[in-house]
C-alpha cells in the first residue's frame, strides 16, 4: 500500500478509520497496554506478541559481524608482510605479530563503533497507549500504534495519516523531491501516507503505524545499504595523498638501489678471474631483489591511516564519556554558537507573572500566591490559554521519574499550572483545538483556535513578549477588568520586559481573542522563565578566548535578554557590540559583532557562509529543525542530546548529550589532540623512512636483514601508532592560536626534527651493532615525538599519565631482548654483554639531545628562522666531529681484518675507557667497550 503508494488500495480497505478498525486499534485510545489475544488456546505470555508476530517488530536485524579470522586473513593479505618467503619460520612469526597486532585493533575498533551506533538509534517518540500520551523508544513501536508527531520529527515507521492540523513532511530522503508534501486524510489530500524517515516540517497530527523494521521504506533502504564503504575522514584522505607520494619516492629508491647492485654485481662479475656459476649468481640476484623488497617495505608509510583510524576510535570513546556523541570527527576550531541550551541551562520554571503597573520581581511561591488572587474567569481563561496552546505533556523519563516532556517553555507553563493546583488535562478535554499554528521560528509565536459553547471561537496566542504586545490592543489586570493599551501602559509593559531581560530571564506573553469581536488581540498574562546561565560556562567560553577561538551568540531571544546572558557568560566583552538580527542583515560582510538577537535561521546560515568566506573554521550549534541547514553548512555541527529535534541530530557531526557548552570545549581539546597524536606518528614515521633509505644508499646495500626490517616496521607501523595515536588531550593544546584550514600536516620544526635524526641515525649505524642500535634509537625517538610545538622543551611531560605509550615500549624492549639473545640465526643475531647493551641504550639516548639543541633554549629571541637553521647547521656539526673522531681513533690501530674488510669503524677499539673530544666543559661521549666481545 505504501511501497508503491497506491491511494486505490486504501479506498478499498474503506481509509484510514477502516486501517484502524482491521488493526483492532481505537484512534482516540492507541493500543491497550494490556491487549490479550488467545492464541491456539493459549494467552501471549507478552503485551503484542500476537501483534508483533504477525507484523514483525519495528527494528533492523543487526548486520552480520565480521569475525576475528576474516579480520585476521585480511591484515595477512597486506602489502607489509608479503616478504614472507625469506628466511622461514622467523619470517612467519613476524608476520602473524603483524596480523594479529591489526585484527586485534580492527576487532576492537568496529566493537566501539557499533556500540557508537546503537547510542545513535537511542531515541523516543509520543504515542497514545490506554489513552495515555506517553514516550516509547522507536525499537518499541509496534504495528497498530498511534503515533504523535509533531515539527522537528524524523519518523521512525510507516503509516497513515489519521488527523492534525496544517502538517507537511519533508519527503526527499525518499522520493527526491525538496517541496514540503501537505499531509491529511484520504478526503483532504491525495497523499495520506507517511513515510519513515520523512522529517515534519511543520503541523502536528496522529498516524497509525502500518509496517515496521525491515518491512518499513526506510529499513528497505538502510537493508540494501548494508554492503555500503564507510566514508573517510579528511585528514584520512589527507594522509592517504601523502602516504602515496611516500610510497612512489620509496619504490623510486627501491629502483635505483636494485639498479645499482645488479651493475656493482656484474661488474664485479665481469672483473673477476672466471666467470661465477649461473646458481651462484642466481642466488646473488635473488639476494639483490630482496634488498630492494625491504627498502619498499619500510618506506611505504602502511601506518597512516591506521595511526588517524585508532587517533578517532580512541578519541570518539573518550569524547563520548566527557558528553559528546560523535558522528563525525573533523575540525573544531573556531565556534559560532547559539544560546538556547547550551549557555544556559533552559527554563524549567516560571519565575514571574508581573502586572502592567510594575510589581517587584516575584518568587515561585510568590507566583502562586498571586495566580490564587485573581478572579475565576481570569484564572479559567490564562489556564486555558496555558493548556490548550501547548504540545507538552507530563510523562515517565527514562528512569521511571514522572517529569514535563516537549518545549522547555511549555514545560515551565504547565509547571505553573501544577503548582496553582490546575489539572490542564481535564483543561485540554473540554477544550478540543479546531485549528492548531505551530510555533514558527519566523514569526516568533504559537496560535491555537477552539470553539466556544455560544458556537463562536476564540484564539489564544504565545509567544515573543514585544512581538505579542504589538498586536494588541488592551490587556487583563490582576482583578480581571480589561483596559486600553494606550503608550502608557505599552510603554510599562517595554519597560518591565526590559527588566526581566536584563536579569537573564526569557520573557513571553499569552494573549487571546474572541473571533466574534473586531478588536485586536487583548494581553492576558505575562510570564517570564527562569534561564540560568549553566555552572562552568564562563570557565569554557575564556578557555575559547585563550584558544584563540572566538565564540558569537545568535539567538532569538529579545536584545536585552542575550545581552545580559553574553555578558554573564563573558561572550559580550568592554567594547562588544549586541544587535538584533535585522541590523545586522544591513551590515556588510566585513563587519560582524558577538551578540545577535532576535534572528531568524537564516541569519545563522548567512553568518556561517560570511565566516567560511573569510577562511574560518566554523563550528555552529542547534537544537531545533530551523537550525538544520546551519549545522549541516557549518564544518562541524553541534546538536543538543536533550532539547534538541531528530532533524537538528541528524544534520549535526557532534550530538551533545548533556546540552552542555562546556562539552564543546571537550570536543575543541579532543579535535586538537587528534591532530597532533597525527602529526606525532607523522614525525616519528617518516624519520625511520628516511633513515633506512638513508642507511641503503651510504652502504650501498640494506644495513638490516629483512626479518629485523620486519621487526623495525612492526614497531614504526603498528606499535608507534598505538603509542602515539592514544596520548589523551592536555590543557596546553587550549594555550596556542588554531591552526589554518590549509596549513601543512609536517611544519618547519617537524622537519627539523626529522632531517636531524635521520642524519644522526644515519652515521650511528653503519655496521656495529646496528639492529639493537636502530630500535633503541626509534624507542626513544617516539618520546621525542611527543613533542611537535616549538615551546615544548620537555618531552617527558606528563608521560607517566600515559599508561599506554609506557606499556608499549615495555613490549617493544622486552622483545627487542629475546630477538637478540635468542634469535640466533633466525634474525641474524649473537649474545651481546652487558657492557654492548649499555653501548647500545646509550646510542639510542643519545637520539634526545639530538633532537633539540641545549643551547638553542637560550637563544636570544631575534629571528625564529635564523635559531632553526643555526641548531640543524650545530646538529650535522657534532656528528661529523663525533664519527671524525672514531675514524681517527681507527687509524691509530694496526693492521687489519685477515680478510681486508674493515667493519664499521672498529667501535671495540675505543675500549679502555676512551674520551673523545669535547666540548666546552662538558664530555660529548665516553664509552667504555671490552675489546674480547663480540659485536653484532
Amino acid at each position: 500500500m505504501l511501497d508503491p503508494k497506491d491511494i486505490e488500495k486504501l479506498k478499498q480497505l474503506g481509509g484510514a478509520e477502516q486501517v484502524c478498525k482491521h488493526l483492532l486499534v481505537d484512534p482516540a485510545v492507541g493500543l491497550r497496554q494490556r491487549e490479550q489475544v488467545d492464541t491456539d488456546g493459549l494467552r501471549q505470555s507478552e503485551p503484542f506478541q500476537a501483534r508483533r508476530a504477525v507484523f514483525g517488530r519495528n527494528e533492523l536485524p543487526e548486520a552480520e559481524t565480521t569475525t576475528f579470522l576474516q579480520l585476521l586473513f585480511d591484515a595477512h593479505k597486506n602489502d607489509e608482510v608479503k616478504v614472507g618467503w625469506v628466511e622461514g619460520a622467523a619470517i612467519f612469526l613476524a608476520v602473524l605479530v603483524v596480523c594479529f597486532t591489526n585484527a586485534i585493533n580492527d576487532y576492537q575498533k568496529e566493537k566501539q563503533f557499533r556500540k557508537l551506533n546503537a547510542k545513535k538509534e537511542d531515541r523516543t517518540v509520543k504515542a497514545l497507549r490506554d489513552g495515555n500520551e506517553v514516550e516509547i523508544g522507536v525499537q518499541e513501536i509496534n504495528v497498530g500504534d498511534i503515533l504523535l508527531i509533531e515539527p522537528g520529527d524524523i519518523v521512525p515507521v510507516d503509516g497513515v495519516y489519521l488527523s492534525g492540523h496544517r502538517m507537511k513532511c519533508d519527503e526527499s530522503s525518499a522520493t527526491g523531491e525538496s517541496d514540503a508534501i501537505k499531509k491529511g486524510t484520504m478526503d483532504e489530500c491525495l497523499d495520506p501516507f507517511i513515510l519513515s524517515g520523512a522529517k515534519v516540517l511543520e503541523g502536528v497530527g496522529k498516524m497509525v503505524v502500518v509496517a515496521v523494521g525491515t518491512r518499513s521504506f526506510y529499513g528497505k533502504i538502510m537493508m540494501a545499504m548494508r554492503n555500503g564503504q564507510s566514508s573517510e575522514t579528511p585528514l584520512q584522505r589527507k594522509l592517504d595523498v601523502l602516504a602515496e607520494q611516500i610510497a612512489k619516492y620509496g619504490m623510486s629508491a627501491a629502483t635505483l638501489l636494485l639498479i645499482t647492485l645488479v651493475v656493482k654485481y656484474l661488474v664485479q662479475c665481469a672483473l673477476a678471474p672466471e666467470f661465477p656459476p649461473a646458481s651462484i649468481m642466481f642466488s646473488h640476484f635473488v639476494s639483490i631483489v630482496i634488498e630492494a623488497i625491504t627498502v619498499v617495505v619500510v618506506a611505504v608509510p602502511e601506518g597512516l591511516p591506521m595511526a588517524v583510524t585508532i587517533a578517532l576510535a580512541y578519541a570518539t570513546t573518550k569524547m563520548l564519556k566527557d558528553g559528546n556523541l560523535v558522528r563525525q570527527l573533523s575540525a573544531c576550531e573556531t565556534m559560532g554558537g547559539a544560546t538556547t541550551g547550551t549557555l544556559t541551562q533552559n527554563p524549567h520554571d516560571l519565575w514571574s507573572v508581573p502586572s502592567l503597573p510594575g510589581n517587584e520581581l516575584t518568587s515561585l511561591p510568590g507566583v502562586a500566591a498571586f495566580f490564587k488572587g485573581l478572579p475565576q474567569g481570569t484564572k479559567e481563561l490564562l489556564m486555558q490559554g496555558i493548556a490548550v496552546n501547548s504540545t507538552a505533556f507530563e510523562g515517565p523519563d527514562e528512569s521511571g521519574h514522572i517529569e514535563f516532556i516537549g518545549s522547555k517553555s511549555e514545560c515551565a507553563l504547565l509547571g505553573f499550572a501544577k503548582t496553582c493546583g490546575q489539572d490542564y488535562r481535564s483543561v485540554r478535554a473540554d477544550n478540543k483545538p479546531a485549528r492548531v499554528y505551530p510555533f514558527s521560528s519566523e514569526k516568533k509565536t504559537m496560535t491555537t483556535i477552539i470553539p466556544l459553547a455560544n458556537g463562536q471561537f476564540r484564539v489564544h496566542a504565545k509567544g515573543a513578549s514585544e512581538i505579542v504586545l504589538r498586536a494588541c490592543s488592551k490587556y487583563v489586570d490582576e482583578n480581571g477588568d480589561m483596559h486600553p493599551l494606550d503608550q502608557a501602559a505599552r510603554n510599562q509593559a517595554l519597560r518591565n520586559i526590559s527588566m526581566m531581560a536584563n536579569h537573564a530571564l526569557r520573557t513571553f506573553a499569552l494573549a487571546f481573542k474572541d473571533i466574534s469581536d473586531d478588536e485586536h488581540q487583548h494581553v492576558q498574562r505575562r510570564g517570564r522563565a527562569a534561564d540560568p546561565l549553566r555552572p562552568g560556562v564562563r570557565q569554557a567560553v575564556a578557555d575559547c578566548h585563550k584558544a584563540g577561538v572566538i565564540v558569537r551568540m545568535i539567538t532569538g531571544d529579545n536584545i536585552e535578554t542575550a545581552r545580559a546572558i553574553a555578558r554573564d557568560a563573558g561572550i559580550l566583552t568592554k567594547g562588544g557590540k549586541a544587535i538584533t538580527g535585522p541590523q545586522w542583515r544591513q551590515l556588510s560582510p566585513e563587519e560582524q559583532h558577538a551578540v545577535m538577537a532576535r534572528s531568524s535561521p537564516l541569519d545563522k546560515q548567512i553568518m556561517v557562509e560570511r565566516l567560511q568566506e573569510r577562511n574560518e573554521v566554523v563550528a555552529m550549534t542547534g537544537d531545533g529543525t530551523n537550525d538544520s541547514p546551519a549545522l549541516k553548512l557549518a564544518d562541524v555541527g553541534f546538536s543538543m542530546g536533550i532539547a534538541g529535534t531528530e532533524v537538528a541530530k541528524e544534520a549535526s557531526d557532534i550530538i551533545l548529550m548533556d546540552d552542555d557548552f562546556k562539552s564543546i570545549v571537550k570536543a575543541l581539546r579532543w579535535g586538537r589532540a587528534v591532530n597532533d597524536s597525527v602529526r606525532k606518528f607523522l614525525q616519528f614515521q617518516l624519520t625511520v623512512n628516511i633513515t633506512a633509505v638513508f642507511l641503503t644508499f651510504i652502504s650501498i646495500r640494506s644495513a638490516l636483514t629483512a626479518v629485523q626490517l620486519l621487526w623495525v616496521n612492526l614497531i614504526m607501523d603498528t606499535l608507534a601508532a598505538l603509542a602515539l595515536a592514544t596520548e589523551g588531550p592536555t590543557d596546553e593544546v587550549l594555550d596556542r592560536p588554531p591552526q589554518q584550514r590549509n596549513s601543512a600536516l609536517i611544519t618547519f620544526e617537524m622537519w627539523r626534527m626529522i632531517i636531524g635524526q635521520a642524519i644522526f641515525q644515519g652515521l650511528a649505524q653503519l655496521r656495529t651493532m646496528v639492529f639493537n642500535s636502530f630500535v633503541f634509537l626509534q624507542v626513544f625517538n617516539q618520546v621525542n615525538c611527543r613533542r611537535i610545538q616549538p615551546h615544548e622543551f620537555n618531552v617527558f611531560a606528563n608521560i607517566h599519565n600515559d599508561t599506554g605509550f609506557l606499556l608499549v615500549q615495555v613490549v617493544v624492549i622486552g622483545v627487542q631482548w629475546l630477538i637478540v639473545e635468542f634469535g640466533g640465526i633466525a634474525f641474524s643475531t649473537t649474545s651481546l654483554s652487558a657492557e654492548q647493551w649499555l653501548g647500545t641504550l646509550f646510542i639510542g639516548v643519545l637520539s634526545l639531545p639530538s633532537a633539540e639543541s641545549p643551547a638553542q633554549q637560550h637563544l636570544p629571541e631575534v629571528s625564529t628562522t635564523r635559531m632553526r637553521v643555526e641548531s640543524s647547521i650545530r646538529d650535522v656539526q657534532r656528528a661529523v666531529r663525533f664519527f671524525g673522531a672514531i675514524r681517527h681513533s681507527q687509524q691509530q690501530r694496526k693492521g687489519q681484518n685477515e680478510d681486508g674488510v674493515n667493519f664499521l669503524p672498529d667501535l671495540p677499539s675505543l675500549g679502555r675507557s676512551s674520551t673523545l673530544p669535547t666540548e666546552g666543559n662538558t664530555p660529548f661521549i665516553t664509552q667504555p667497550v671490552s675489546t674480547s666481545s663480540s659485536w653484532t
